[in-house]
């Protein structure tokens, strides 16, 4: 959420970000309902100052046996005037609460102007694409030849997207989410939470799910309670509406969960396989960070979640993204995409975000400065470390083999109980 001040004050950014992103909604629509809000509360300041200067006038009078009929005739027409004017705050401010909440953040300078993903620019690559003296097959027709995956047990006792995981296939996942832990929490100094899976309303607002995005995700029926689309929402809302000394910052946290989302609108998109699925696991990192920094740590995210990919000797790019492909919440995001030599194209493995103190307003997350009377709202980032069903693609499409085994990378085989292929369950 951005501060109602810095929109006043900075109109004329706000109103070049949404056009940046795109963007239909009109600043001066707001601007318009601040105006009144603002009016409006003036208004009834003023008539509360009469009417208390009444009343003192009234007990004067009665003290003194002076008549203030008159006097009470004119302090209950200015009681029902203020009674008329607190219902109209009251919608007012209903009205600017629910703007304040459908804004997007501001883009950062440094992100690249651009309608979608086809827009989104390059700005590194990691090792080489792996060279097949065959067709290379997809991670699906992998991993159901050699019993792993699934799809059709899981549509049996699910639905469509969504995968049994058997054997090997269970192992491998249980290994690539115990070495992702092991790399973020040993090497790059995260500290692991296991946070609940169903969370409610409120942290969504304050991470910016809600309530913008609730179509795609799963509410639980008669209740307050969502199924997390990510562990961003539990792990950052852990800090809500508490304050933080500037001493702590910056650290992070890491967490795998299980992750669930509807997709809804990507019907017809990525139907084969575990590309996009109802529910998958995730390992996510979240920053807090002092507001002077966040972008020098948004640049260490990255490169925390690129450590993964290295160590498993995975090829892959980083683009940033441009305004029109960028999330709601976001300042500025990287993708890394991983190279998926099945499918013959990269595909998203993780996004890392700095969302500066959009999300931190929203869930009242604070630092108070050493020696400083007020507090102030942190910044907050986020990326996964990775994303696993994700990984697991990536391993299979790029370490198959001529004869359908796949070839376990040294990394993970102290995970897999020291095997080095996979041939079948």
């Amino acid at each position: 959420m951005l501060d109602i001040k810095f929109i006043r004050t900075n109109t004329e950014e706000v109103r070049a970000g949404l056009r940046k992103r795109r963007s239909s909604l009109d600043v001066n629509q707001f601007l318009d309902i601040d105006q009144k809000r603002r009016d409006l509360l003036l208004e009834v300041e003023e008539l509360k100052s009469k009417r208390n200067q009444a009343s003192g006038e009234i007990s004067r009078m009665k003290k003194t046996g002076e008549d203030a009929q008159f006097l009470l005739e004119e302090l209950s027409a200015l009681s029902a005037r203020i009674k008329s004017l607190d219902e109209n705050l009251k919608k007012i401010d209903q009205k600017t609460a629910d703007w304040l909440l459908s804004i997007p953040n501001v883009p950062h300078a440094s992100v690249p102007e651009g309608v979608n993903e086809e827009d989104n620019l390059e700005v590194k690559q990691w090792g080489v694409k792996p060279v097949f003296d065959f067709t290379p097959k997809e991670h699906w027709e992998l991993g159901t030849a050699l019993g792993g995956l699934d799809f059709e047990t899981a549509a049996k006792i699910a639905g469509s997207r969504f995968v049994l995981l058997k054997g090997w296939a269970a192992r491998l996942e249980r290994a690539l989410i115990s070495f992702m832990l092991d790399v973020q929490t040993q090497e790059n100094g995260y500290f692991e939470v296991m946070p609940p899976v169903i969370v409610n309303r409120e942290s969504l607002m304050g991470t910016g799910q809600l309530p913008k995005f609730e179509e795609d995700l799963f509410h639980l029926a008669n209740t307050n309670y969502y199924l997390i689309p990510t562990a961003e929402v539990p792990v950052t809302n852990i800090y809500r509406d508490e304050t933080l000394a500037e001493a702590e910052l910056p650290f992070g946290l890491c967490a795998f969960t299980s992750c669930f989302r509807s997709e809804a609108g990507s019907y017809g998109k990525d139907t084969k396989g575990m590309i996009r699925q109802h529910q998958f696991d995730k390992v996510e990192l979240v920053r807090f960070t002092h507001p002077e920094t966040s972008f020098d740590e948004l640049e260490k995210l990255l490169g925390h979640a690129e450590s993964i990919l290295q160590k498993l000797g995975l090829h892959y790019r980083v683009v940033t993204l441009c305004a029109g492909d960028l999330g709601f919440a976001s300042a500025k995001t990287y993708d890394i995409e991983v190279w998926l030599p099945g499918q013959g194209k990269y595909r998203e493995i993780s996004s890392c975000s700095n969302f500066r103190d959009f999300q931190a307003r929203r869930a009242g997350i604070r630092f108070k400065p050493a020696g400083a009377k007020k507090s102030q709202f942190l910044h907050t980032l986020n990326g996964s470390g990775l994303a696993v069903g994700r990984t697991m693609v990536a391993l299979l499409e790029n370490y198959q083999q001529a004869d359908g085994t796949i070839i376990v990378p040294e990394v993970l085989r102290p995970y897999m109980g020291g095997q080095d292929q996979i041939t079948s369950n």
